[in-house]
């Protein structure tokens, strides 16, 4: 009788959980009763809470998501493991109240805390959630989602100085969203995104089943990587490759204004930047009526000046202009300055929360000269804001289209990010005009059919998802989904529907889910 004691067992332990995840809702339990059965009260903030608003704005990037016209969560969760996450998409599901996940806070519309339209929903907040657990003989690393770029780039270059990951520039970025849309840096000529760089996750998918890249089809873990924050589930943790670098990284930044020749220095660099050796990373930020041309080369300042005096003589590039360093400290020189130190790569508390508005493009063709001219015109003019310019070519550029979801690959010269800061909310009508005017401007020189954006430069006027029969259309996602995702949009949306066909986790811009007909 002993098998059909087992029997009995197991099958009461396979219902039981089913009935954990479908289980009819007891009349007197509420979405928090459900959470507090299984997260610790500490760990969960209710709109009526006195630590709410801290807690909320806490990552908050963008003061513009701060104002009290913006739809608020009625609840924030702080999971410190992945069973909290997977008990948040189980209440959420039984509750019908639907989740927003933040790991930074840097989602340039906020979409990860707030809701353009009234909504029903808690923000799982992953903040608590940041371990980096570094394996130097396999040279990969697990990083939870919550985890900030300075805090991984500071445990691989604790554990090796001849080790790095090719992620985001901005050391307060969260791993979750970078890694989730893409993620590139200044290595990104010589080792792509960060997303071609990830060998396995941890996710709760739309069921709260906690899967790994052995338990998820092969769609599904593509799309996780590349295919923007939200819409497959939340990624727990990513386990990268690190990759190899020199002990010693030389950096410049060599502003030119107008006067000194600028249009001309940017006019090379369009043609120059792009078709350097993978080691040499030269980008450029144009503001006001000044271009800075900001590099990184995975060598010695020996190596460096005779490459540069025989690819961009016009620059002027010297030994004086050389900052030797390991790689890990070119992080914080490159993002705050000479004066950073590593301690800054861990500092939480950021207190630069100006107003923002970003917009990008992607560039096939090189602008003739008048354009740049032209271009510097309109850096000067009232409200204007600044252009940040990286050039492509070398791995980003050899990886195959659908290799990941992120699709700016062979052909592209440049991205650029348009980037605009205001410090009160009552002067946002001239930056606000000029981003839109210059956008326009833009138009003729800039990729076409579609016009391409970076799906981590989040710009809801590309579009927005309409949702029909609480479902997001494919129809309404296409509008802004090639420009971010080209011919990949579809395979994104065909494994939406196979991973999450209720459209469970969806904010105005996630993946609508195409089901494909039998």
């Amino acid at each position: 009788n002993y098998r059909a004691f087992t029997l009995v067992l197991l099958f009461c332990a396979l219902s039981c959980q089913a009935a954990a995840t479908y289980a009819p809702v007891p009349a007197k339990e509420d979405f928090l009763g459900c959470l507090m059965k299984e997260i610790p009260a500490r760990l969960l903030y209710a709109k009526s809470s006195p630590d709410f608003p801290t807690v909320l704005a806490q990552t908050i990037r963008n003061s513009r998501w701060l104002s009290p016209q913006n739809v608020k969560p009625l609840y924030i969760i702080t999971p410190t493991n992945a069973s909290h996450i997977q008990s948040a998409v189980v209440c959420g599901r039984r509750h019908s109240v639907r989740l927003r996940v933040r790991s930074g806070g840097h989602d340039y519309e906020g979409l990860s805390y707030r809701s353009e339209k009234p909504e029903t929903f808690a923000v799982v907040d992953l903040n608590k959630m940041r371990a980096v657990l570094i394996d130097g003989y396999a040279r990969t690393a697990w990083v939870e989602s919550g985890a900030q770029l300075g805090e991984l780039y500071y445990a691989i270059a604790k554990n090796s100085p001849v080790l790095a990951f090719p992620a985001g520039v901005c050391p307060t970025i969260g791993v979750g969203g970078n890694f989730a849309g893409g993620g590139f840096g200044m290595l990104l000529r010589k080792y792509g995104i960060a997303a071609e760089n990830v060998i396995d996750v941890k996710v709760v998918d739309p069921n709260g089943k906690l899967l790994d890249k052995s338990s998820m089809s092969p769609d599904h873990f593509w799309a996780v990587r590349g295919g923007g924050g939200e819409s497959f589930g939340i990624v727990v943790s990513w386990q990268v490759k690190l990759l190899p670098v020199p002990p010693t990284v030389t950096v410049f930044k060599i502003p030119k204004t107008v006067q000194e020749g600028a249009v001309d220095l940017v006019n090379k660099w369009q043609l120059v930047g792009p078709a350097l050796p993978g080691d040499l990373m030269i980008r450029v930020i144009a503001a006001g009526n000044t271009a800075t041309f900001e590099g990184m080369y995975l060598g010695t300042c020996q190596t460096l000046t005779p490459l540069m005096s025989s690819q961009f003589p016009e620059l002027g590039m010297n030994p004086y202009h050389c900052n030797e360093m390991p790689w890990i400290k070119s992080i914080p020189f490159i993002h705050l300055g000479k004066e950073a130190s590593l301690v800054d790569l861990l500092n939480r508390n950021n207190t630069f929360k100006p107003f923002a508005e970003y917009k990008s493009d992607y560039v096939y063709q090189p602008f003739p000269k008048p354009v740049w001219e032209q271009i510097f015109g309109w850096l000067t003019k009232p409200g204007g804001g600044m252009m940040i310019m990286d050039p492509y070519g070398a791995t980003i550029s050899a990886t195959p289209e659908a290799a990941t979801p992120f699709p700016h690959r062979q052909g592209v010269l440049f991205n650029i990010q348009y980037v605009n800061y205001w410090f009160a909310e009552a002067a946002a009508a001239a930056p606000l005009q000029w981003s839109k005017d210059m956008y326009n401007f833009m138009e003729p020189y800039v990729s076409k059919n579609p016009r391409q954006a970076y799906a981590n430069y989040r710009d809801i006027d590309l579009g927005r998802n309409e949702v029909v029969n609480d479902i997001s259309t494919y129809s309404s996602g296409k509008v802004w989904g090639e420009k971010y995702f080209k011919g990949n949009f579809q395979r994104l949306a065909i494994t939406k529907g196979k991973v999450d066909p209720q459209d469970y986790f969806r904010n105005e811009q996630s993946i609508p889910p195409l089901l494909e007909k039998y």
